[in-house]
């Protein structure tokens, strides 16, 4: 997927890098059957208290309906049109399926336009297919998995991002995710063929600041710039040391490198090797 560079005409494009958008988007208007409005909460819990710092303003968006379910069994969905969609970094694809339905996907790379997909155990080993792990053959490239069996995609749904089903064993299928942590995941929960699209997302340079306030983030503020009654990093004349054996969150803890994972969780006994 090409990416689009600008010439340093002002200081804002010198380092811009942007998807070519053009190249990949057929379409786009939204389907209005498939929207829902999305509130902003600038970083703010239900009492009204900051829970999420440097959170506000943007555009505003809509929100698009996805289908992470793909339940639509046996049914086959012809690709209508290929989406930019503001919530999240892959690009969606919009199907519409025999029966006459229309439906929101997160678009696998190499999807085209006029691409037929189906789900279902019967469904052949394609891009853009779904399949229960215990149908897809071991080694094959997947994303959109589920970690409980009909409740919808959770895992690799991100630009780019794609898993790689080891090996079955029993109930259980190994499956190594893009962190690469190898997990036992029920052999009934679905995955779709593939990799996901915008494979050239993590190469984007948003050139200026403006840009991130459009998409809603505030400036981050260093913890060494503030005053010591905000950060335990703050005071000090100038450019002072943190003055901690390690550096600090704003409430005190370890950050860095601090592990905070749970010592023992209940989905310990599913992950058979941690992470990178």
């Amino acid at each position: 997927m090409p990416v689009r560079r600008y010439k340093p005409v002002t200081s804002s494009t010198r380092n811009r890098i942007i998807i070519d958008y053009k190249s990949v988007i057929t379409k786009t208007e939204p389907e209005k059957s498939l929207l829902a409005p999305l509130r902003k909460s600038g970083g703010r819990n239900n009492m009204g208290r900051i829970s999420v710092r440097f959170r506000g303003g943007g555009n505003k968006r809509r929100y698009r309906i996805i289908d992470f379910k793909r339940d639509k069994d046996g049914v086959p969905g012809k690709v209508m049109s290929i989406e930019y969609d503001p919530n999240r970094t892959a690009f969606i694809a919009l199907i519409k399926y025999a029966d006459g339905e229309k439906r929101y996907i997160v678009a696998p790379d190499e999807l085209e336009v006029g691409d037929t997909i189906v789900s279902g155990e019967s469904a052949p080993i394609r891009i853009g297919n779904t399949l229960p792990l215990s149908k897809i053959p071991t080694g094959t490239t997947i994303h959109n998995i589920e970690l409980y069996p009909g409740r919808g995609a959770q895992l690799v749904r991100s630009a780019g991002s794609w898993a790689q089903l080891m090996a079955k064993e029993g109930d259980y299928a190994h499956v190594r995710l893009p962190s690469g942590e190898v997990r036992l995941i029920n052999i009934k929960c679905r995955a779709t063929i593939g990799r996901v699209s915008n494979l050239d997302h993590e190469n984007t340079s948003s050139g200026k600041a403006g840009r991130t306030r459009w998409v809603g983030r505030r400036p981050h503020v260093r913890g060494t710039v503030m005053n010591p009654v905000d950060h335990p990093h703050g005071g000090g004349e100038g450019k002072s040391p943190i003055g901690h054996p390690s550096p600090l969150s704003p409430w005190g803890w370890k950050t860095l490198g601090w592990k905070t994972r749970r010592g023992k969780k209940p989905s310990d006994k599913f992950i058979i090797k941690r992470r990178k």
